[in-house]
């Protein structure tokens, strides 16, 4: 794909932007592969002085970052800034505790002595996704930096200003050629990046599709590998519910993002003793969002990230209507130029819906209604998914009790999935593997090297 920044408020050509050769790509790996045998062997200290001048910088010019995700990929600016300070939390809290999570822990040993130690592994290369142009970044590039290694990023083809943006950061704030590098490539580009031999690990953040087809690609070439893919999150409304908190949260949760977030609620369950309340009440909510340009402050609903995007949305919604879902709000496309979907629930869902198994990446909400906790269960865990799910119940040890039946990789309760730089991030099932973020996250792509000293001679 072209690598083209398209405002999608508007469809204006803001720039595009030209993939680099195969010669610039060999060049590049072996940039960064230079940049590692000196990177490796800085201090914390100097590591940490980098990524706070990084984050230093992202908070103080963080409107101009906010407005390249706007204009990129129509997030409302509001929301794009609170990204952009999100990612500077999480590049200060890799800085500041980087050094404790990586050193040596002593073993215990019956004779001798035995440490665990950390050192990196090499040149790594991630690929990122759209919809969170910068937070994505920060939380694959920060933790891996620190820990020593050096990292190779495919940012996703509409947010190219975005990509070399954040490159551009890090090289102002003081990180070497070759420790940060962004590639503008191809998909046929990506897999000959991963079988070169310099490469020593792959990330992804992107559709069950790519991680199948970059997993197969890094087995093939024994690489490490994380990944964190699609998900259709429960957010369950048990019978003793605070109402009006479960609303607030339910709005929140579908409409944050415009709804394009791995992690956004995609499936509420609701017990049948509130659904009726929980329902009016949602639809309410939701009906109030209106079409605006998204860099204006009052504007509630921003365009989906593209008219493609858009598009495959609308396909979904109209396939399941057709297959015997019933439309409660909205289903369209919204009364305004741009790539704007309006706020839509769909109820009624039947098992075989299209509609039931897939993960619609939007302002679209399914609505399904139970008799029981077990029920709700049942429901919830009835996905190829598993990366996170939300819980609302004012008995908290009966909440408890459903989370450690929920098979995900996150939980929370009496509140929307979400992230924070100290929460560990990621899933099961076709939801990927590995996590991110949290002492966790620094982990993933390091040796975990065992060093044992023996105190005494060889028996005779």
């Amino acid at each position: 794909m072209p690598y083209q920044s398209v405002n999608p408020y508007n469809g204006e050509l803001l720039a595009s932007f030209k993939r680099i050769t195969n010669k610039q790509l060999d060049m590049a790996i072996a940039s960064a592969q230079n940049c590692y045998e000196d990177w490796r062997a800085r201090t914390f200290a100097n590591k940490t002085a980098v990524l706070l001048t990084a984050a230093a910088i992202m908070r103080n010019h963080a409107d101009d970052y906010a407005q390249l995700i706007t204009l990129e990929m129509g997030k409302l600016i509001e929301q794009a800034r609170g990204e952009v300070l999100l990612s500077a939390d999480i590049i200060t809290y890799y800085a500041e505790h980087a050094e404790a999570f990586l050193a040596p822990v002593n073993l215990s040993q019956k004779t001798g002595k035995a440490q665990l130690l950390s050192s990196p592994i090499g040149v790594l290369f991630g690929v990122q996704p759209w919809n969170f142009p910068f937070y994505q970044l920060a939380r694959f590039v920060a933790p891996n930096l620190m820990a020593g290694n050096v990292v190779l990023v495919k940012h996703a083809s509409n947010v190219p200003q975005c990509a070399l943006a954040f490159e551009k950061l890090l090289h102002d704030a003081g990180a070497p050629k070759g420790a940060y590098t962004n590639l503008l490539i191809d998909y046929k580009q990506i897999d000959a990046i991963i079988g070169d031999p310099r490469i020593k690990g792959v990330a992804l953040t992107g559709s069950e599709a790519a991680g199948r087809t970059v997993a197969a690609s890094a087995g093939k070439n024994l690489k490490k590998t994380t990944m964190e893919l699609g998900g259709s999150d429960a957010f369950i409304v048990l019978k003793d519910a605070d109402l009006d908190l479960a609303v607030q949260w339910a709005v929140w949760a579908k409409m944050n993002n415009a709804g394009q977030s791995c992690v956004a609620a995609k499936r509420f369950i609701v017990h049948q003793s509130v659904a009726d309340t929980f329902l009016n009440q949602f639809i309410l909510a939701l009906s109030a969002f209106k079409p605006g340009d998204p860099m204006n402050a009052s504007t509630t609903l921003g365009p989906l990230s593209s008219e493609g995007a858009l598009q495959n949305l609308l396909k979904q919604v109209n396939l399941a209507v057709k297959h015997g879902a019933t439309l409660l709000l909205g289903g369209k496309r919204a009364d305004h130029a741009g790539a704007f979907m309006q706020p839509t629930i769909l109820s009624n869902i039947s098992v075989d819906n299209p509609c039931y198994g897939q993960e619609l990446f939007g302002p679209v909400a399914l609505f399904f209604i139970v008799s029981s906790e077990a029920d709700a269960i049942q429901l919830a865990n009835d996905t190829e998914f598993g990366l996170g799910a939300s819980i609302f119940s004012q008995n908290i040890s009966r909440a408890k009790r459903v989370a450690n039946q929920i098979e995900a990789g996150m939980v929370f309760i009496n509140q929307a999935t979400w992230t924070a730089p100290d929460l560990p991030f990621g899933g099961i099932k076709n939801s990927g593997y590995g996590r991110e973020l949290s002492s966790l996250g620094i982990q993933e792509f390091v040796n975990k090297k065992l060093v044992r000293v023996a105190n005494s001679a060889m028996p005779v």
